[in-house]
């Protein structure tokens, strides 16, 4: 029997630590109005689901953050986009960056490594998404370099590297592991059958750190394994037509931290 969608006013944020004055977190299918296959809280524009449905799931979060979600759309590359006001939401791009109290920003991902970065002294948030062309491409050099530029200490930010498809899930043809294994060594991996793999949060730690980034927070659980979670690849091998998309987000907070 197929699971009715819950209320779109019932979103869940793991929240997750990046500092005082900073909200920071990821969703899940939990909440939301779309109906299968996208059941759940899928925030996603591009998959098929019905746009009414999309656009309550999108206000639901921006109610439970308190202010505008600002998403690009996102196309695997590694251009950058500095947030000043909503207008700048849908702009090509996988990175943003914003020093605003007046708005969240956010990447929305269904295997990709969402990753959420604070520097809470200087006050300045940025969201990457980073998927396999992303992570090769510098996403995560420039959201940090564009974070520096906006007078963030790499040394002072903090990290978190959301729910994305595992190692041991990931499975792809050796010459792509080992392309990818030339710019983020740490990303090599095998499935747990054996074969050539990309472990998406191994290359994210390696890259950050090579940023100068050394408080990486990583959620580890596995959008392949875990059906709370969307995946496109797990939706391919099950035969689905599309799959949703679940949601980071990140706010500088005007008051005192809440969450």
């Amino acid at each position: 029997m197929t699971d009715r969608p819950g209320p779109a006013g019932d979103v869940h944020l793991d929240v997750v630590p990046l500092g005082p004055g900073v909200l920071a977190g990821f969703t899940s299918r939990r909440g939301g109005r779309s109906a299968d296959p996208w059941r759940g809280l899928n925030v996603g524009d591009a998959v098929g689901d019905d746009p009414s449905a999309v656009a309550a799931n999108r206000q639901a979060l921006e109610r439970r953050v308190g202010a505008p979600v600002v998403l690009a759309s996102q196309v695997h590359g590694a251009d950058v986009v500095v947030v000043r006001g909503v207008a700048d939401g849908g702009r090509p791009a996988d990175g943003l960056v914003t020093t605003s109290t007046q708005l969240a920003i956010g990447v929305y991902v269904a295997d990709c490594a969402p990753v959420l970065l604070a520097d809470p002294v200087a006050r300045v948030v940025g969201a990457a998404h980073a998927g396999r062309p992303g992570l090769v491409a510098g996403v995560l050099q420039a959201t940090v370099e564009a974070m520096v530029r906006a007078g963030a200490d790499a040394a002072r930010i903090r990290a978190a590297v959301g729910p994305c498809i595992a190692g041991r899930s990931y499975e792809v043809p050796a010459a792509m592991r080992d392309d990818v294994a030339a710019v983020v060594p740490a990303a090599a991996a095998r499935t747990s059958a054996g074969t050539p793999a990309v472990d998406l949060a191994a290359g994210v730690r390696e890259v950050l750190a090579s940023c100068g980034v050394g408080a990486v927070h990583v959620d580890g659980r596995d959008t392949y394994s875990d059906p709370a979670l969307f995946s496109h690849r797990r939706a391919v091998h099950e035969g689905a037509a599309s799959t949703g998309r679940f949601a980071a987000v990140v706010r500088l907070l005007a008051g005192p931290p809440v969450g």
